[in-house]
This record gives structure tokens, sequence and C-alpha cells, in this order.
């Protein structure tokens, strides 16, 4: 559900606090922040992260923002700093298998569905980046760029990017071949020329167009269950729709054993 607080209008120079403490003052706190990381991905899960601030707690949280502008460095200190200070958090993993079956947008709404649900407390509103979710518990509003605008929605894309790529770079000592723990998953040319070379992995998105183009040339079936309807036109990276072309070897090991959760 989708409703508007009152007469809440915050100024694009306000600072990152200042849209979760104008809800705040009007009695619909407490405010969760709801992001993703991993849907342009081509490979590995997609996390989804909820997250709970404390009003007035900006000094603790000095130097947060959107996990995409920060280095890895500062994206990990960040990440502890949320799970030292936040008053509530937590983080959903969804496998590739289950990407596959149901659809990356659906796997993502159904994911902050899942990821609210896991709050400890019931949130008063809820700030979701980008776009809508229905579904919701609570009252919430999406947020163009919300990640850069409400430190709520901040810390979730902090917890959710820290997370996927530590997954991402586990799974790198499983298949070194991909080279996971430099691209995390995303169509990058190196990715792109791995596909090439061996072919998907289980631990692939058999739906997406790029993917199911490799695994035809090496004449490979899926490891798991592609609903029909879900395959994606193509994935974009970087700028650029990726390559497609063949190569040789898949895994056996079943998507399954990215079930693991990551709890914040």
């Amino acid at each position: 559900m989708i409703r508007k607080p009152p007469r809440v209008q915050v100024r694009p120079t306000a600072g990152i606090w200042a849209f979760q403490a104008a809800l705040d003052r009007r009695g619909l706190g407490p405010v969760a922040g709801v992001d993703e990381a991993g849907r342009g991905a081509c490979a590995g899960p997609l996390v989804v992260a909820s997250c709970v601030l404390k009003p007035g707690d900006a000094a603790k949280f000095a130097g947060l923002t959107d996990s995409k502008l920060l280095t890895a460095a500062a994206r990990d200190r960040m990440y502890d700093v949320v799970l030292e200070h936040a008053v509530d958090c937590a983080v959903i993993v969804v496998p590739a298998a289950e990407v596959d079956l149901i659809g990356v947008h659906v796997a993502n709404i159904e994911g902050m569905r899942r990821a609210v649900a896991r709050l400890g407390a019931h949130p008063g509103y809820v700030l979701t980046d980008g776009f809508p979710v229905p579904g919701l518990t609570a009252p919430s509003m999406p947020v163009v760029k919300g990640d850069r605008v409400a430190a709520c929605v901040a810390a979730a894309s902090v917890l959710a990017k820290v997370t996927r790529d530590r997954i991402m770079t586990g799974l790198h000592e499983e298949l070194p071949v991909y080279g996971f723990d430099v691209h995390k998953g995303y169509s990058t040319a190196e990715h792109t020329a791995a596909l090439a070379e061996h072919g998907p992995s289980a631990q692939h998105r058999w739906s997406y167009a790029n993917v199911a183009a490799a695994a035809a040339r090496h004449g490979l079936e899926p490891p798991h269950r592609v609903a029909r309807g879900v395959v994606t036109a193509g994935v974009v990276q970087n700028g650029t729709p990726p390559q497609t072309s063949g190569g040789r070897l898949a895994t056996r090991r079943g998507a399954d054993s990215m079930n693991t959760r990551a709890e914040a």
C-alpha cells in the first residue's frame, strides 16, 4: 500500500536524514528503508535488506550514502557500523534458482516483503528504493534514488551490497574460472569471456539471455527449473549489451547450495 505522508516536504539540500526525520516527527515511525543488490547481475543471488535507524543518530553514521558510491573498504566499515548501531535490520538472500523460477522483478518484490517481515518490530512506514512494493504490511512509498536521499535506505543498501559481495567472493573459491571475486556476477567483458570459454555454472541465472545463449552453444541444460515466460531479453551492464558466445564446461553443483540465509 502506498500512502503519502501528509504535508511532508524535504528540500533536496536538507541531507540524507531529513526525509526520515520528517516522517518521525509526524508519528509515522519507526521508518524502515529497503534496498537490494544484484538485480542486474547474471550470476549469484539477489540480496535484499531492510534497516531501521534511530532518529538523531546521524553522527554515528558519518559518511553513510549509497553503497555504490563507497569504496569496498568504506562499505565494509559502514557495514559494521550499521550492524552495531541500527535499531533493527534483516537480510534476505534469494538464490539464482529462485530468480530463474519466478523472474528477477518478482523475486525482488518478494525479497523486499520478506525483509520487512523479518524485522523484529513492525515499522510504521517503509521507504523503498525506486519503485513501489505492493503487499507490505505497513504504509510505504518509493523514493527515487532512495539510497542517496534516505539514511535508512542507504544503510539497507550497504547491508545488501556487502552481504552479496562476500557471497560472490566465496563462490569464487568454488568456481574460480569465472572471476566472481572481481565482477561479482555482473556482465563485464571478463565475465562474458569466461561464459564464452566455460559456459554457465549452476550459480548463473539461466533465465538471462546471455547465460541461456552460452548454455545453448555448449548444449547444456539448466541445473534447476527455469519457468517459462521469465527469460529476459538481455542484460545491460556498463552501458553496453552483453555479448553471447559458447564454451565447454558447466558445474553440476546445484544452485540449492545458495539457500543459506545471511542474518544481519
